[in-house]
C-alpha cells in the first residue's frame, strides 16, 4: 500500500531539516507558511513567511553548533489536511545537553505546508536549553 501523500511530504521534510537543505524546505511550504515554538526562550514565539521559518530553522543549527539532530519516528495523518509526526530531538549547547521527543503537527493545502505547530514535553526544559 502507497504511503498518503501528505506523510511523504512531512517524511521529505524531515530529510531536507536533517540535511540542512534549506532550499529543498522552501519548495515545500507556502510563502505565508507559521511556524509556531512554544516557550518563552529566543527561538520560541510564531515565524510567518517561509523566510521567517527559514531563518529559524537556521538558528536551530547555529546555537546549537551545529549538534541538532532529530530524528522521525513515526507520521499519522487524518487524510484531511493534518499531519502529526513524532520525533526524538537532541542538541547540545556548551555545557548543556537536551534530548526529548516531540512533535510537529502540519496543516497541508494542496501539496503545500502551511502551518506547523511544534509540541513538546516540557516546555520549561525547553526553554532552559535555549536560553
Amino acid at each position: 500500500m502507497a504511503e498518503h501523500p501528505h506523510a511523504a511530504l512531512v517524511r521529505k521534510g524531515y530529510d531536507a531539516f536533517f540535511r540542512a537543505d534549506m532550499d529543498a524546505l522552501r519548495e515545500l511550504m507556502t510563502a505565508d507558511v507559521t511556524y509556531h515554538a512554544p516557550g518563552s526562550h529566543p527561538l520560541s514565539g510564531d515565524f510567518k513567511g517561509r523566510e521567517a521559518v527559514i531563518k529559524m530553522y537556521g538558528r536551530l543549527f547555529q546555537d546549537s553548533g551545529g549538534s541538532l539532530r532529530v530524528e522521525l519516528r513515526s507520521v499519522f495523518v487524518d487524510g484531511r489536511g493534518h499531519v502529526v509526526a513524532l520525533h526524538h530531538v537532541t542538541a547540545e549547547r556548551g555545557e548543556k545537553r537536551y534530548g526529548e521527543d516531540g512533535c510537529l503537527v502540519f496543516r497541508i493545502v494542496g501539496d503545500k505546508i502551511t502551518d506547523i505547530d511544534e509540541c513538546v514535553p516540557d516546555i520549561d526544559r525547553g526553554n532552559a536549553f535555549w536560553s
